[in-house]
């Protein structure tokens, strides 16, 4: 079963944002590097990416099988922008919705 349970919001200084999130809201979120932080955001994944420029947030879904989840959303016409790679603790890729929204499909391995 899919669930929506992630979003990743991008910020000018993670280390700042991480700082905010983590004293406003008691979470604890984790240092992948400096340019990208996250975990737990009281039951969902909160994820903080560098960027010069804040875009959209970019909202995940967790799947049970990745390449099943791709050939369905492509199987739609859905286009794929950045194609399955892997990250600390699994594998994603991303994909264009008929709304033009970008969304992350994950699965943790």
């Amino acid at each position: 079963m899919a669930r929506l349970n992630y979003l990743e919001l991008t910020v000018a200084d993670v280390a700042a944002a991480k700082s905010f999130y983590e004293q406003a809201f008691g979470w604890s979120l984790t240092d992948y590097g400096p340019e990208y932080a996250g975990g737990d955001a009281g039951g969902s994944e909160l994820g903080l990416r560098a960027e010069d420029q804040a875009k959209g947030p970019l909202p995940g879904i967790a799947v049970d099988d990745l390449e099943a989840a791709l050939e369905a959303v492509t199987g739609l016409g859905a286009e794929v922008v950045v194609p399955i790679f892997a990250f600390p603790g699994g594998r994603r890729f991303h994909f264009r919705d008929p709304g033009g929204n970008e969304i992350a499909c994950y699965k943790y391995e």
